[in-house]
This record gives structure tokens, sequence and C-alpha cells, in this order.
């Protein structure tokens, strides 16, 4: 099954990267940065790639998966490819810009906010939800992956 080991590739490719963003990249630059705001600009560079590479190869392994239906689990395996598509077009279409345009009605720096001024828990929540679409992705990704491996076991 040759596209299934393609999707699998596809899709831990992409699993491997926002693994390392959300891991070593976004710590690491809140870490090392002089100031938040300058490790949240980092990361909001980082962010919108991975998102689009979600979504390109989220659809790509759904397309696979879908174009070889009956294979053990094909239509599963394109529901949740296409799960990691959604949660990455939320993230980079829906909840990005909504973060941008709040960010640049605060300023550069969100911390300078009181923590119950509206424009920060605003920001609070979007950020909780671009997390939330992250690991969305990731999970459905993981599923996706763990579909593909059980329908490239050899059959008894």
């Amino acid at each position: 099954m040759p596209r299934t080991g393609l999707a699998l590739l596809l899709l831990a490719l992409w699993l491997g990267a926002a693994s390392v963003v959300a891991t070593t990249v976004a710590p690491a630059a809140f870490a090392v940065l002089p100031t938040r705001a300058l490790a949240g600009a980092l990361v909001g560079r980082v962010l919108p790639q991975l998102f689009v590479a979600g979504m390109v190869l989220g659809l790509a392994a759904a397309v696979l998966a879908w174009t070889e239906r009956p294979a053990p689990y094909a239509l599963a395996r394109a529901v949740a490819a296409l799960g990691t598509f959604a949660a990455c077009a939320v993230a980079q279409w829906v909840v990005g810009p909504r973060i941008a345009r709040l960010r640049e009605a605060i300023g550069p720096s969100v911390e300078a906010l009181a923590a119950t001024d509206p424009q920060r828990v605003a920001f609070g929540r979007l950020h909780g939800l671009s997390v939330l679409a992250m690991g969305i992705g990731m999970v459905t990704a993981v599923v996706a992956i763990v579909l593909a491996l059980l329908a490239l076991r050899p059959r008894t």
C-alpha cells in the first residue's frame, strides 16, 4: 500500500515539526530572548508556516487515504487527516488573524497590561485557542498515523 506509506510519512513529518516547535522552539525562545514580546514575535513567525504545512500535508494525506478505499481504515484515516487540516486552518485563518489584530491594538507588550485588562484576557483566550488547535492537529495526526500503521500490518 504505497499511498498509506506516503500519507504516514507526510503526517509524521508534520507531527515531528509540530513537536519540535511545541517542545523546543517556543520554550527556548521564551527562555533566552530578553522579552516575552520578542519571544512571542519569533514563535508568531514560525507558527504560520507550521499551520500551512499542516493544512497541505493533512489534506494530501486525506486525499491519499480517500483514494485508497476500501483499504483497511482508509475512511477513518482520511477523516483523521482532515482533522489535522481543519485544526491548522482554524489556527491559521481564524485564531491567528485575531491574535495579530489584538497585538496591534495592544502595542509592544501584552505584559504591560493589568492581568484583568479585557485586552489581556482576550489575548490569553486566543492564545489558548491557538494552543488547543495545534494540540487537536497533533492528536488527529497521531490517530491517522496509528491507523496507517495498522493498515500496513501484514495480514494473517
